[in-house]
């Protein structure tokens, strides 16, 4: 049974590296997918919105064959619970570190409400995707991640990556709850782990992530201290909680 991670933005599967390395050992059967235009093509014809990473994933997911242990962070932790609302047959257990956003009084982060300001957004992406791979690196180091995979993460931005963020959020702004309209209580129908890294303060309020967690039915694993990119700063302390997670599934 594949344990398949899905990275979220502004980022390429290089996020899950320092992870993958540390549960390796334990779990050889790890599978990571980039969403389009995230470390992987932009198609013609796709519109980037929320339903359609959706729709991806599912896609994706079919094809696998099998029931899967299914990861996900940032945006991706979005794909992942509209996956399991929708179709929890193709999983076995889920994670996401995005829980908070489900929570009716979330606010949408600065950055985010830039990139669903039309002209604002366009110019910040521009700026933020542009540049040279040096510059990109010391942008995401600055926002908190690790230096060796910043600059891997860098590499694999670009000007695709900035039109899927700017569809992609605007989907979200003008769509309501990330959950299209489904409701997070279905979540339970698989067994489920919010991660709550404390010192991450763009997906919501610990209470608000702990609320959410408590409508899906989800345990919940304390990364204290740690941040946005808990996999990159303390890649240990994230495969425990994974490994702790899935030893209680049966």
């Amino acid at each position: 049974m594949p344990a398949v991670f899905v990275h979220g933005n502004p980022e390429t599967a290089a996020v899950w590296e320092p992870l993958l390395a540390e549960l390796a050992a334990v779990r050889p059967d790890l599978v990571c997918l980039s969403p389009p235009g995230f470390g992987a093509p932009l198609p013609a014809g796709f519109g980037a919105t929320h339903a359609e990473y959706r729709d991806w994933l599912v896609e994706q997911l079919t094809a696998l064959g099998e029931p899967v242990d299914l990861v996900g962070h940032d945006v991706g932790g979005g794909h992942v619970v509209n996956v399991v609302l929708s179709r929890p047959d193709l999983v076995r257990s889920w994670v996401s570190d995005v829980l908070g956003v489900y929570d009716p009084g979330y606010e949408w982060h600065e950055l985010a409400r830039r990139w669903q300001t039309p002209g604002v957004g366009e110019a910040d992406v521009a700026a933020r995707f542009g540049g040279t791979v040096e510059e990109r690196t010391e942008t995401l180091v600055q926002r908190g991640m690790g230096r060796a995979v910043a600059a891997q993460v860098a590499a694999g931005q670009g000007e695709a990556m900035g039109r899927a963020v700017l569809a992609l959020y605007r989907s979200a702004a003008q769509a309501g709850p990330p959950g299209l309209g489904l409701e997070l209580e279905r979540a339970a129908a698989r067994p489920g782990l919010a991660i709550l890294a404390t010192a991450d303060h763009v997906v919501g309020t610990e209470e608000q992530r702990r609320r959410a967690a408590a409508r899906a039915g989800a345990q919940v694993a304390v990364l204290d201290g740690l941040g946005h990119w808990w996999m990159t700063e303390a890649p240990a302390r994230g495969a425990a909680a994974l490994t702790g997670f899935w030893s209680t599934i049966r």
